[in-house]
């Protein structure tokens, strides 16, 4: 079988979000399952336009800067679509299509418009309503990507999305019928997390104490995922755990409000704000915490709770979307209310027993927990959808 895949991210072009994992992982997974993937994404600097990466043909297409961020994309599209037909005319006929979330939309509907190709696959991996913490923004830059998120479950034979929460949302914000969508779940690699690391020297190297108990929220500082909760827990979280300290790492446009609220709150030396880390830096900060934290006000899916069950992490999160729905609570996590005093109660009942034996137990739970997310068994779920 041959598939085309269109995405704004992969791991070996561009990376932005949690995206560029899924489909170069996803990716890669179908061409060990013996089928012909190309991926049509954005070019980079110093990469060729056609390379086979661990399995994978990466199409990488060159568009003009824009200042308007979605008439750039609507540029990138025109490029993907290019690039398509030179890839079928290079390697023959595509068996089906598949673009990741609105900035693939307008080349998925060019090619169904003027070919009439229909077997089209599109994945919703978060939508603008969420992304702006459960709100409707009133401008025209979200309602043009509210309108290509519309059109994306429209022009799709079958939608799929990452949980049972998403597929309602895209129900009733898009009417795209429950029957046609399929939840499929996020996997993960989890070899990229073996290995070991001596968290007192990770923590030192930030400041900290190498006892300390360390929170980590890894993320985009935004609203949607909620840092401010976490940040306006920590002094509750003091009251008993005086030399708890909490790690904000990713970039995003609550930064400057995490300075400011911090310092306000007088918690400003407990905390640091990293920006954007490198994937090696990542992986040491999951191995030398203590517990994550996902206190989003929405959360499609939440990749970053398997990340920390593959680095033997307890997750704590908001009882919201994908982590809702994968955490067992008390067993691989904590659950709590989307509010500053449930989320400091959940770290406070993990913080707890931090020397004793039951989170012990739970680290190696989410160990395993983690192996039931591999993206070979997600790859054969969305050979299914395909029609295979």
């Amino acid at each position: 079988m041959r598939i085309g895949v269109f995405s704004w991210e992969t791991l070996n072009s561009i990376k932005v979000g949690g995206v560029a994992a899924v489909v170069t992982q996803l990716s890669e997974a179908l061409a060990d399952l013996g089928h012909e993937v190309h991926v049509f994404t954005r070019t980079t600097e110093g990469k060729p336009e056609h390379e086979l990466i661990n399995g994978v043909w990466e199409h990488r297409c060159l568009s003009p800067g824009m200042d308007d961020f979605i008439e750039y994309m609507d540029h990138v599209c025109d490029s993907m679509v290019s690039a398509y037909h030179w890839a079928k005319a290079e390697y023959g006929e595509f068996d089906v299509l598949h673009g990741h979330d609105w900035h693939s939309v307008n080349a998925l509907a060019n090619i169904r418009q003027n070919t009439g190709f229909d077997n089209i696959v599109w994945t919703c991996h978060s939508t603008e309503y969420g992304r702006n913490g459960n709100n409707f923004a009133d401008n025209w830059f979200s309602a043009r990507i509210r309108h290509r998120e519309w059109l994306g479950g429209y022009i799709s034979k079958k939608t799929t999305t990452v949980s049972y929460f998403m597929r309602s949302e895209i129900s009733r914000e898009y009417q795209i019928p429950e029957e046609k969508t399929q939840v499929i779940y996020n996997g993960i690699d989890t070899r990229g997390f073996k290995g070991e690391v001596d968290p007192g020297r990770v923590k030192e190297r930030y400041g900290l104490h190498p006892l300390d108990p360390v929170i980590l929220f890894f993320g985009r500082i935004a609203y949607q995922k909620g840092p401010d909760l976490l940040l306006e827990a920590i002094p509750g979280v003091l009251d008993e755990f005086y030399n708890a300290r909490f790690i904000f790492a990713g970039s995003g446009d609550m930064i400057n409000h995490l300075h400011g609220r911090a310092h306000w709150l007088g918690v400003h030396d407990k905390i640091r704000v990293l920006g954007y880390v490198s994937e090696e830096e990542k992986k040491e900060l999951f191995k030398s915490c203590d517990m994550v934290c996902v206190p989003s006000r929405n959360e499609p899916f939440g990749i970053i709770t398997l990340e920390a069950w593959a680095s033997g992490k307890p997750v704590v999160a908001t009882d919201v979307g994908g982590p809702s729905e994968i955490i067992d609570n008390f067993r691989t996590g904590v659950k709590t209310y989307l509010n500053p005093d449930s989320i400091a109660w959940g770290i406070k009942y993990l913080l707890g027993d931090r020397s004793g034996d039951s989170l012990k137990k739970m680290s190696e739970v989410c160990l395993g927990e983690a192996q039931k997310y591999d993206w070979h068994e997600i790859a054969k779920q969305y050979l299914e959808v395909y029609g295979i």
